[in-house]
C-alpha cells in the first residue's frame, strides 16, 4: 500500500495543518495590541526621560509647589501612554501626539515619598519637535478640570484621561527611583 493512501498519514497532515494555522492566528492576533503595548511602553520611557530632564518650574500646571523645592532635588517620574495620533502608528517615528498621564515626584534628599512634592495629571506631548512639548492639563479659577481635559483630549481618550493611573510596576519602579534619589 502507497503511504499517500494511509488513512493515519492523511490524519498525521490534516493535525499538522490545523496546527499551523492556529499558531499563525494566535501569533497574528497577538501583533496588534503587542505591537501597541509595544509602542506605548517606548514612549512610556520617551516621555519619562523627557519629564525628568526638565527642571521643577518647568512643570507647568502643578502649582507653586513646583517653584519652592530645593536646588538638589531630582524629579523622578512614572508615564503610562493610553493612546497616539494617528491611531494607526507603529513606531515612536510615527507618532505625532501622545496621550497619557503622568506621576512625578520631587526628590528632595532624605524626604520621603508621602511628604514629597508631586507632580500628577493627564498630559498630552506634541512629538514632532525635539525635545517633545508636554501640555498638562491644568485647572484653572477660569477653566475646571475636567473642561481642560475635553479641550486638550480627542473624545476617545477623555474617560482615560480623567481616571488613568500608573500600573503596580510602574509604580513600584517610581518608588524604587524615588527612594534612590532621595538618598533613602
Amino acid at each position: 500500500m502507497a503511504w499517500w493512501r494511509n488513512r493515519f498519514v492523511w490524519v498525521a497532515v490534516i493535525l499538522l495543518g490545523v496546527s499551523a494555522t492556529v499558531v499563525l492566528l494566535v501569533e497574528r492576533a497577538g501583533s496588534g495590541p503587542a505591537s501597541a503595548d509595544h509602542l506605548f511602553g517606548q514612549l512610556d520611557r520617551r516621555l519619562v526621560a523627557t519629564l525628568e530632564q526638565l527642571e521643577p518650574e518647568q512643570h507647568q500646571g502643578h502649582g507653586e509647589h513646583a517653584r519652592d523645592v530645593a536646588e538638589e532635588t531630582r524629579i523622578v517620574c512614572g508615564v503610562r501612554v493610553f493612546g497616539v495620533e494617528p491611531a494607526e502608528a507603529t513606531t515612536v517615528s510615527e507618532v505625532r501626539t501622545a496621550y497619557g498621564f503622568h506621576l512625578c515626584g520631587v526628590a528632595e534628599p532624605n524626604r520621603p515619598w508621602d511628604w514629597a512634592v508631586k507632580l500628577v495629571g493627564p498630559i498630552v506631548v506634541a512629538m514632532d519637535s525635539e525635545p517633545p512639548v508636554v501640555q498638562v492639563a491644568e485647572a484653572t479659577t477660569e477653566v475646571p478640570f475636567v473642561e481642560r481635559v475635553r479641550q486638550l483630549f480627542p473624545e476617545r481618550y477623555q474617560e482615560q484621561a480623567l481616571k488613568e493611573s500608573l500600573g503596580e510596576q510602574s509604580m513600584r519602579e517610581l518608588r524604587q527611583r524615588y527612594d534612590q534619589a532621595a538618598g533613602l
